[in-house]
């Protein structure tokens, strides 16, 4: 009688041990997926962001090739660098560190492209006191502080993420769901000293 009470509280324990398993699985399964869902929002928030500043490109370029037509090379420079960002795109399920840099790096020659386009209107006072060129650039300024603002956000919950990721024991179960760090956006090589771009 008294093996048989021993067998049954064994079994119990048991049951509740692997019942308490069950539970953190599920608990720690879906903390990665909020988490993961919040990076993927925030990621559809940074895309959102650039594409404002590649919609407002056309307009900026039409506007200073009214008064700049001659400069040919540098309005396309413009226009094949958003061609090439917004053609670079990451599938949000794979934000590897390696996919965001070539997106960062796509993203980074409209920087510099735009960076030149607003070094010539600085050779045409006409075009630099065009209403259309003043508010096209406000919109532009203020598109950069947005992305930049999205980037740092969409950074912090990578950082989360990554974190759940890394520590024990979500490391045993992020490997058993499959689930990887996901990439950061980095100030590129050359960024640490500030632009002279004047507007």
């Amino acid at each position: 009688m008294a093996e048989n009470k021993f067998v049954f509280k064994k079994s119990w324990i048991i049951i509740a041990a692997i019942t308490i398993l069950i539970l953190m699985s599920i608990t720690q399964y879906n903390g990665f997926v909020t988490t993961e869902q919040a990076v993927k929002k925030q990621w559809a928030n940074v895309e959102s962001s650039y594409q404002r500043r590649a919609d407002l490109i056309p307009n900026l370029v039409n506007t200073v090739k009214g008064y700049a037509s001659h400069e040919k090379s540098t309005l396309t420079a413009v226009i094949e660098a958003r061609a090439k960002a917004t053609s670079a795109t990451i599938n949000v399920d794979n934000l590897s560190p390696e996919e965001i840099q070539k997106f960062q790096a796509a993203q980074g020659q409209i920087g510099s492209a735009l960076g030149k386009l607003m070094v010539i209107a600085e050779k045409y006072p006409d075009l630099k006191a065009n209403q259309n060129f003043l508010e096209l650039q406000a919109q532009l300024e203020g598109t950069e502080n947005r992305i930049n603002v999205e980037r740092n956000k969409f950074n912090e919950f990578v950082e989360k993420f990554n974190t759940k990721v890394l520590k024990f024991p979500g490391n045993l179960m992020a490997k058993m769901f499959g689930f990887s760090e996901k990439g950061f956006f980095e100030a590129q090589k050359g960024t640490e000293v500030a632009p002279t771009v004047t507007f």
